[in-house]
């Protein structure tokens, strides 16, 4: 049976279509179709909707079922597309513009892994940043070139627009928006319902080659990264990083991108955005004084929250500042 829908709460719809990737689609489901009786009555509603006429079935044998059709577009917050049957499968032309005209009504649009492919065949990502599964960055660059393509990273927010990297990233893709939608609080309790962390930034590295030093590295790695996160203020110069871990410095460079997937400089950052972030949400201190406890003078931090969050650090605590 349909769902019934009221106009308080945000519906989010997925897609179904023949060939449905099952993981995706359940990753959508536990993040946004689960009932969560705790969240109080506005959170999420929840549907499926038919991307296509005709039966249709999922990855691994099981038939769908799906609440009804392209009309319920019409009726979304947010459409997710939880992945594609094929890069080059074509979209259907009633999907693309029942997409279209939801997203000029104002819904957002999701996708993940290869469900990019259906927000790309919309053409409202040209001249917009995205993501997608390593693996299909390159195709997705080759067959629309009007996308900002960024490969290595778990998930792009643009707003209106939100995609993200392989399966799992559509998990901390979905916990974004409900940290965006609800506040952080939210986000964390079904990251606890998930047993997943609660935050992964969305520049992170898809995959790191070595993402746990070798035996004999650890013992000098580990301490370092213990170091730096402690002392987030502190001038964490290579010269000085490589001396302590008994390295030259191109030594440790190499080693330490290959264990955490960034540089140095790059790995200093998300952690100090992070501890910036934890401080607006928890704490009265001034812009001024989140930025020196974090190594960062106030015209950097905002700089870095206007790049990395499309935010500025004041509208962040206002919107998730814990009362």
């Amino acid at each position: 049976m349909p769902n019934t829908y009221s106009p308080e709460r945000p519906l989010v719809v997925a897609l179904a279509y023949d060939g449905l990737c099952t993981f995706e689609y359940g990753v959508t489901v536990e993040l946004f179709g689960l009932p969560r009786p705790e969240m109080g009555p506005g959170w999420y509603r929840f549907a499926t909707a038919a991307a296509e006429p005709g039966a249709l079935r999922g990855l691994g044998g099981v038939r769908i079922a799906a609440d009804g059709g392209l009309e319920l577009l019409s009726q979304a917050s947010v459409i997710v597309a939880p992945g594609w049957r094929g890069l080059d499968a074509p979209v259907p032309a009633p999907l693309i513009e029942a997409l279209r005209a939801a997203h000029a009504a104002g819904a957002r649009l999701m996708s993940i892994c290869s469900g990019v492919f259906v927000l790309a065949a919309s053409g409202l990502l040209d001249g917009r940043r995205a993501t997608t599964h390593w693996r299909y960055a390159q195709a997705l660059r080759e067959r629309h070139p009007a996308i900002a393509v960024e490969p290595d990273v778990l998930y792009v927010d643009e707003g209106d627009l939100l995609t993200s990297a392989g399966s799992a990233a559509g998990i901390d893709l979905g916990l974004h928006l409900i940290r965006r939608d609800f506040g952080p609080e939210a986000a964390n309790a079904v990251a606890r319902r998930l047993v997943v962390p609660p935050h992964r930034d969305g520049g992170q590295a898809q995959f790191v080659q070595r993402p746990v030093p070798v035996p004999h590295e650890a013992p000098r790695l580990s301490p370092i990264l213990d170091r730096m996160r402690a002392d987030l203020a502190g001038d964490h110069t290579l010269k000085a990083l490589a001396k302590a871990a008994g390295m030259s410095e191109r030594t440790f460079l190499r080693r330490f991108e290959a264990a955490t997937g960034a540089t140095p400089a790059r790995w200093l950052l998300a952690e100090r955005l992070n501890r910036a972030r934890d401080l607006l949400e928890t704490t009265a201190a001034g812009i001024d004084d989140v930025a020196r406890a974090v190594g960062l003078g106030a015209p950097a931090l905002r700089h870095h929250f206007r790049r990395h969050f499309a935010t500025t650090p004041g509208a962040y605590r206002a919107r998730f500042a814990r009362a």
